[in-house]
């Protein structure tokens, strides 16, 4: 095993995939049942970047060292620390390790060690057991001897992910997030991948931002990341609401007031553009805004300059403006409800925002997060989804996208509660409880069984990202041998016609996986440039690919 951990160390590979190749190797040679690396957020706070054995939605976890006191004694020692099976402090991992049967763990072994960077607590290694014995005292010292090249891992990554940043910024330092670092954003999947690392392009130029998006898709998250990593984030960032605006006081709150200006207005008072002076301007739902506003909007964006109502006194400005909507602002100006002026003034960099129902591999990660933020609200144990509940939110929708999400697992905690389940055992969350009204179709339970194992025998091993999704002994989306929908027929139709069907079906799929592969291989297997040439999402690229029996190339 040390061989292959050394192997990597001069391989240059995604970020991510180093860690989750680690963990993957360190499963099997200690043959347990569970490894976890973690990455300390801020000095509180710790984070899975790899695992393997966990549940899907554990990526999506943040656990605060104070509430866990085995994640506080492992890293309070330099040594591995084992905890025996008699232990009384409580296991983080209650409820996200099973036995293969979809009840929570039962007694195990666990152990673990703190791994360094720069002489500082990087993160920590978990190892997990369901056997009792499996960690004697021959493989706390062969650990430690691992810890080292382990901490090479992490910091080789951090380096290789500060240089990426480095050659996309050119010497500014803005944008340069370290791996712990929390990024509020969560999610793995090609579409946010893809969209953060356009976000981070373009946050450290002053061009006007249009964030467009869904209502629940989190466009303040993103309007956020942008100022953070933009040189200005060490400047405020005004958040101003624009349907929460009443009309009669809008121009006052954007722009300020002198004292006498209105009936109540009894002293001078700033306005959000002076308030955020140097930094940025968050213009949240600005489709909403009144159209006598937008033109006097329009000015200061053109002109860098604002009067307070009340007085013919110019001030300079100096923001950034980002704004954001719901709406389809370019229908809205042909409608005449929207000035085609300041939609220009806008729009100068739109950026779509994709819903939740196209980052399907997000979506158990974010119900990871919100479940374990229910948790320590609510003071449990622990608290899991079952794979009936898994299966309904793959199914759902989203409508709602993101925000319903979390209204969903908090409401389904809750109700648990309220139906007598104690906060001293693993709550386990069925689909009965998230109240979703989802389509029967069989294609979406086969897309289920086959990205996540089928009910029989399920699998709950968390991913780490990746483009390649054929490094991780996961099992494609399609297959060779998915099952094939049943042909349809007239009641004449004869078995030559049928075979003529599948034969159409076959010549499709021929045509489709020689297209893939021309474009891979023309692209030098750059799935994201393929999928430009092809005129196809990234996310439906590999979908479509391995649906056709494609493998991605190692």
């Amino acid at each position: 095993m040390e061989d292959k951990l050394l192997a990597d160390l001069a391989e240059e590979l995604p970020d991510g995939v180093r860690l989750q190749r680690a963990a993957q190797a360190i499963r099997h040679a200690y043959a347990c049942d569970a490894v976890g690396l973690l990455v300390l957020d801020g000095e509180d706070t710790l984070r899975l970047v790899a695992a393997a054995g966990l549940a899907h939605e554990a990526l999506g976890r943040r656990f605060l060292v104070a509430q866990h006191p085995r994640f506080a004694a492992i890293l309070s020692r330099r040594e591995p620390t084992w905890f025996d099976m008699d232990s009384v402090l409580p296991d983080p991992y209650d409820g996200l390790l099973d036995d293969r049967k979809g009840s929570p763990l039962p007694v195990h072994d666990c152990m673990g060690m703190t791994l360094y960077g720069n002489g500082r607590p990087w993160g920590i290694m978990t190892l997990d057991a369901l056997t009792t014995g499996a960690f004697d005292e021959a493989a706390r010292v062969r650990l430690q001897r691992l810890g080292l090249i382990l901490q090479a891992a992490v910091r080789l990554t951090d380096l290789e992910r500060e240089n990426r940043q480095l050659r996309l910024l050119g010497s500014t330092q803005h944008g340069i997030e370290r791996i712990g670092e929390n990024a509020e954003i969560l999610g793995h999947s090609e579409a946010i991948q893809s969209l953060l690392h356009e976000l981070d392009l373009v946050a450290d130029s002053d061009l006007p931002i249009l964030l467009l998006g869904e209502t629940g898709v989190g466009k303040e998250l993103f309007a956020r990341r942008l100022h953070r990593h933009s040189r200005r984030g060490h400047k405020p960032m005004i958040h101003v609401n624009c349907a929460a605006l009443p009309e009669s006081l809008a121009e006052s709150e954007l722009f300020g007031h002198v004292k006498g200006a209105f009936s109540g207005a009894t002293s001078d008072r700033p306005g959000r553009f002076e308030a955020a002076q140097g930094g940025t301007l968050f213009l949240d739902e600005v489709g909403e805004l009144p159209l006598g506003l937008q033109a006097k909007l329009l000015r200061a964006l053109q002109n860098g300059e604002i009067q307070r109502l009340g007085t013919d006194e110019t001030i300079k400005t100096d923001v950034r403006i980002i704004a954001a909507t719901n709406r389809d602002l370019k229908a809205n100006t042909l409608a005449g409800n929207f000035r085609a002026d300041l939609y220009h003034r806008l729009s100068v960099y739109p950026v779509p925002i994709p819903p939740l129902r196209e980052r399907e591999r997000d979506i158990l990660i974010l119900a990871g997060h919100f479940l374990e933020f229910n948790r320590a609200r609510l003071g449990l144990r622990g608290v899991r989804l079952s794979y009936g509940a898994e299966r309904a939110l793959l199914r759902y929708p989203w409508p709602g996208n993101v925000r319903e999400l979390e209204h969903v697992i908090s409401r389904a905690a809750l109700k648990m509660l309220s139906r007598g389940a104690s906060r001293d055992q693993v709550m386990t969350i069925g689909p009965e409880l998230l109240d979703l009204d989802i389509p029967e179709t069989p294609a979406a339970e086969d897309h289920y069984e086959g990205q996540y194992g089928t009910p029989a025998e399920p699998s709950r091993a968390a991913e780490a990202p990746t483009e390649d999704a054929d490094l991780y002994d996961t099992e494609p989306f399609y297959g060779p041998g998915a099952p094939i929908a049943p042909d349809l027929a007239s009641p004449s139709g004869t078995r030559q016609d049928i075979q003529a069907v599948r034969a159409l079906r076959e010549s499709v799929e021929s045509c489709q996986r020689a297209a893939i592969q021309h474009a891979l291989a023309t692209t030098n297997y750059n799935w994201a440039q393929a999928a430009r040439a092809l005129q196809i999402d990234p996310s439906n690229l590999h979908k479509l690919a391995r649906r056709l029996g494609l493998k991605a190339r190692r």
